[in-house]
């Protein structure tokens, strides 16, 4: 098949980012799915970035990710503040891209696969959306069990996705437990385009209440989901922002006085 040209990504401070619209995205997943390869499409927000300052094996993931694309305004925003060429719908969230990858799941008859929420939440979701996308394919399996990687759990939620052959795996078992699952397992998941999705089933179960989608653009979505659940989310959004920014401001500084260069004439 024709390959699709491959979306400009950009360095922020040694983070790798694609700029990658909902329709780029569908094309990551139709050229996988016809040179039968397999990709990793990782996502990064404020919340990531505050884990992938923390955690090395987070960064393991990173940098093992095929792609890796923006969710989150905020992102947008500082990439412009830094230059880079940002545009707001390079900001692509999960429950956004969903109807565009389930109507293209449906109609190219593409299996899908989601791996999370509680039990029985996932399978009202997709129910849902085999009512709304036709002829849909799509298994759940809860993200309930112990993840060690050669633990019978763990094999048998592996063995499962194996059996069910999927072409689009969405991972949705929080951050940064989805991502440590993938880079564990990679080699053994067989699938042709795999998501790291959070909590994408529980909003379209109603278990979330999805926020209106025009705060997004407006970067006041964090707002909304901070007064629906603020027990579950006010570190997230009053803590973890701060040693993100301070990351990058002291990196910023290096660039602007390296170290070992004297900044006197």
């Amino acid at each position: 098949m024709a390959h699709m040209m491959r979306p400009q990504s950009f360095d922020l401070f040694g983070i790798r980012l694609d700029a990658m619209t909902k329709r780029d995205l569908v094309a990551v997943v139709a050229e996988a799915v016809g040179d039968r390869a397999q990709r990793i499409i990782a996502n990064h927000n404020l919340h990531s970035l505050y884990f992938w300052c923390r955690e090395p094996k987070l960064r393991e993931f990173y940098d093992s990710a095929d792609y890796t694309n923006i969710d989150g305004m905020p992102l947008v925003l500082l990439g412009r503040l830094l230059g880079l060429p940002f545009k707001s719908e390079h900001r692509t969230q999960c429950i956004d891209l969903l109807p565009v990858l389930m109507e293209d799941a449906a109609s190219r008859h593409w299996r899908v696969f989601y791996l999370g929420s509680r039990p029985g939440v996932a399978a009202r979701a997709a129910q849902l959306l085999r009512t709304r996308y036709p002829g849909l394919q799509i298994a759940t399996r809860d993200g309930h069990f112990d993840t060690r990687r050669c633990g019978t759990d763990n094999q048998g939620v592996l063995a499962e996705i194996r059996d069910y052959a999927p072409d689009i795996l969405m991972v949705g078992m929080g951050m940064p437990r989805q991502e440590l699952w993938i880079l564990e397992n990679r080699k053994e998941i067989l699938a042709h385009a795999t998501f790291c999705c959070g909590g994408l089933m529980d909003l379209v179960a109603g278990e979330i209440p999805t926020a209106p989608r025009w705060l997004g653009p407006l970067c006041l979505e964090w707002l909304y989901r901070l007064f629906s659940e603020p027990a579950r989310l006010w570190r997230r959004y009053l803590l973890e922002p701060w040693p993100v920014l301070m990351y990058m401001a002291n990196q910023r500084l290096k660039k602007v006085h390296p170290r070992g260069r004297s900044t006197h004439h």
